[in-house]
């Protein structure tokens, strides 16, 4: 059957890498989220005797149907598609598996993970759906955006991770800095919080911008995450470091980028941080400079890959 299925376990990083795949080359996809059973979870993507059974009833019986395209994301999804692959399907693995590519068809990895081999693909940053018809889409469903005053600046927040030290402390002080910013020049700002924001930046982000116009996302208790409308109508974007995905989806915008906390980054994300700098595209925020205007080459690294996975698997 000419189907495609994308495989993950649900995390939001995960899941929208693959499904960007998908929509890149074209392909309607049926969405896996698995469900992964012990012991085959802790060995994923290592193959144990039964693994056929380590995502429940419902997958060992789609083995038995297996589509003719298979888009994994994440450590789960590599078990997953490994098994698709033994039952006829091209198999797509995005992320390094920690294990020899030779097990899939091709693996997708950023170049700053260092994974090279014959049937390997290297991108700069993360998978994702930005790209025009994207940004139109997010402009046209909050129109309202365009009366805030320009320039309009895009804040988007993480939080710490195994690599980024960014706390609550350094992240109020970026709020505030970039609000007092937006009323220096009498512009506004859109800002979001991501699930790595702490609560306590949360929880008071929306008084810390009460002097400025704009919008501020704080969590699922404001409605839904207006994130394809602040790209879409950023003058100006400025993103913590510690998130490969929201710097790749932000690059691939027609705004300048400006990246925030990198000094307090460290490992993999550090080298791709670098290497974004490096190519021109994003410049590092500094708390006592502005934000100026630069011309902009938005990095599409999507439709690159998925015209490379056509080619590679004859789509």
């Amino acid at each position: 059957m000419d189907e495609t299925w994308v495989l993950s376990d649900g995390r939001a990083g995960n899941a929208r890498q693959a499904q960007a795949l998908a929509a890149a080359l074209g392909r309607p996809a049926r969405e896996f989220v698995l469900q992964p059973r012990a012991p085959w979870a802790w060995a994923a993507p290592r193959r144990l005797p039964g693994a056929q059974h380590a995502f429940g009833p419902e997958f060992a019986q789609a083995l038995t149907r297996p589509p003719a395209l298979a888009i994994g994301c994440g450590r789960q999804a590599a078990l997953a598609t490994r098994l698709l692959r033994a039952h006829g399907a091209a198999a797509v693995q995005i992320l390094d598996p920690r294990l020899d590519p030779a097990h899939w068809d091709l693996v997708i990895a950023p170049e700053h993970d260092g994974l090279h081999g014959a049937n390997t693909l290297s991108l700069l940053g993360s998978l994702h759906p930005v790209d025009d018809l994207w940004l139109a889409a997010g402009r046209s469903a909050y129109p309202a955006y365009a009366a805030l005053p320009a320039p309009r600046i895009a804040l988007l927040l993480g939080g710490a991770s195994a690599h980024a030290a960014l706390d609550a402390p350094a992240l109020d002080a970026l709020v505030a800095q970039v609000a007092a910013l937006a009323a220096r020049v009498g512009g506004s700002v859109l800002a979001t919080a991501s699930r790595r924001t702490p609560d306590a930046v949360r929880a008071h982000l929306r008084a810390q911008l009460a002097a400025v116009p704009g919008v501020a996302w704080s969590g699922e208790g404001d409605g839904a995450n207006p994130y394809a409308g602040l790209l879409g109508w950023a003058d100006c974007v400025v993103c913590t470091a510690d998130s490969v995905n929201m710097l790749s989806e932000a690059s691939a915008t027609n705004a300048p980028l400006y990246v925030a906390g990198h000094e307090r980054l460290q490992g993999r994300p550090r080298r791709f941080v670098d290497a974004l700098i490096a190519s021109g595209r994003m410049r590092a925020y500094a708390a006592d400079g502005a934000l100026d205007a630069y011309a902009v080459m938005p990095l599409r690294e999507t439709a690159r890959i998925a015209e490379q996975v056509r080619r590679r698997l004859g789509l």
